[in-house]
């Protein structure tokens, strides 16, 4: 092997020529950690990371000039909760049938391919890099993160988490005993302390960027001894926890334990929002508009049927709206996750994702605020803030353009014309 190491070394050429410098210019660019607008933007990429940046730059002879006229540059978004190898059909009414019929019928290797589609649909869009929170099957997201980095397939940057890490069962519903070895193509069953370290070591083993726990699917909870172990393991090799967690058990079990994130809390008490402050644990709500959720499903039998389930969904989305608040008030950082796993009828994943952008906006947040979330706060949730989440010097040049001014109107951020992602133009 040194042998090789050796011969490779000396057949690379020393005179190799510099990668040819491609500046970006634009009406403007936003600077997310001023939150301000630069006029008269120009960013200079050398490969793949920005070099220079800043207003009326001057352009370097021979450089590659990419004009893109009255937009406004912006870093690529960042969805830290997504699940790529799922796109479940609404007409299904429910999670369970579709998480049966996708593991059962769909099969692996199909549903990486259904990931690579749903992957470069959401780089299209302007989702420069997801965090993949399980359920993609064996090894399907580590496959189709692997397939993207060595350019085999056109997607965005993944950390990835294989399976997820449970208590009995996982997230399926009630399932015969001959039907049960499905859940072992999901989630990781631990029960005991021994058991939650040995399945930490598998998903490294395995692959895994972050260490995904479903913290409870009622009544089956997984035990704070357990989830500290599953953190002091990961730890140990540098990785993040997220924590699937709703309500006060579960959510306090999740911020004890001292993981990364917990994901949804769609019900939190004030004093476990105390604790995620004190640690810097992140919120990642996974929020909707009313009309997502009303928009999946099959039509309701009569009017009385949708007029409660119309009160059900306003109920929710006013409760979901109220304790991001109160996260924002104690003073928790929120990153953005859409948790988007439906098909959504005339979009495409991407664009149906950054629908739901405008949940975080319908909360409260400002426009800066909610590019933060997608943005700068979301990359040091992923340990990534040296790389992405800002157009800045030796940062990849994951760059989009939207019409306008996104700090006046966040629903800019549906309307991306182009798109690079590491000094390569995906879409323009």
């Amino acid at each position: 092997m040194r042998l090789i190491a050796a011969a490779l070394l000396l057949a690379t050429p020393l005179g190799a020529q510099a990668p040819q410098v491609t500046a970006l210019k634009a009406a403007r660019m936003l600077d997310v950690r001023g939150g301000t607008i630069v006029s008269n933007a120009v960013v200079l990429i050398s490969g793949e990371r920005v070099t220079d940046v800043g207003a009326s730059l001057a352009i370097p002879p021979g450089a590659k000039v990419i004009d893109l006229g009255n937009v406004t540059l912006m870093p690529g978004l960042i969805d830290v909760h997504t699940h790529l190898l799922q796109n479940y059909d609404g007409n299904l009414d429910g999670d369970d049938p579709n998480m049966l019929l996708t593991v059962a019928s769909i099969g692996n290797t199909r549903r990486a391919l259904l990931g690579a589609a749903m992957g470069r649909e959401d780089l299209e869009a302007g989702i420069t890099t997801v965090r993949d929170l399980g359920n993609s099957g064996l090894g399907g997201d580590v496959a189709l993160r692997d397939a993207i980095n060595a350019g085999w397939v056109v997607g965005p940057r993944i950390v990835a988490s294989t399976r997820a890490l449970s208590a009995a069962g996982g997230q399926f519903g009630q399932i015969a005993p001959e039907a049960q070895s499905l859940i072992a193509n999901e989630y990781a069953v631990i029960s005991g302390v021994e058991d939650a370290r040995r399945a930490v070591r598998q998903a490294l083993y395995d692959g895994a960027d972050v260490i995904k726990v479903i913290v409870n699917t009622d009544p089956r909870v997984v035990s704070l001894d357990e989830l500290k172990v599953i953190v002091e393991e990961a730890a140990r090799e540098g990785r993040k926890v997220a924590a699937h967690a709703i309500g006060t058990q579960a959510t306090a079990i999740a911020a004890q334990a001292g993981v990364a994130s917990i994901e949804h809390a769609y019900s939190i008490p004030d004093s476990v929002f105390a604790m995620m402050k004190a640690k810097g644990i992140f919120l990642v709500p996974t929020d909707y508009m009313p009309e997502f959720y009303l928009g999946i499903g099959s039509a309701a039998p009569n009017a009385e049927a949708q007029k409660q389930r119309e009160a059900g969904v306003k109920g929710f989305t006013a409760a979901s709206r109220a304790r991001v608040r109160r996260a924002l008030a104690q003073g928790v950082r929120i990153a953005f996750g859409s948790d988007e796993y439906y098909q959504v009828p005339g979009l495409t994943r991407g664009e149906a994702t950054l629908r739901s952008l405008r949940a975080y906006s319908d909360a409260g947040m400002t426009p800066i605020q909610v590019i933060r979330a997608a943005t700068t706060d979301a990359a040091d949730l992923l340990g990534w803030s040296g790389r992405v989440g800002a157009i800045e010097r030796l940062k990849y040049a994951d760059i989009i353009a939207v019409p306008g001014n996104p700090l006046e109107d966040i629903r800019a951020l549906e309307k991306v014309s182009f798109v690079m992602k590491g000094g390569k133009v995906v879409k323009q």
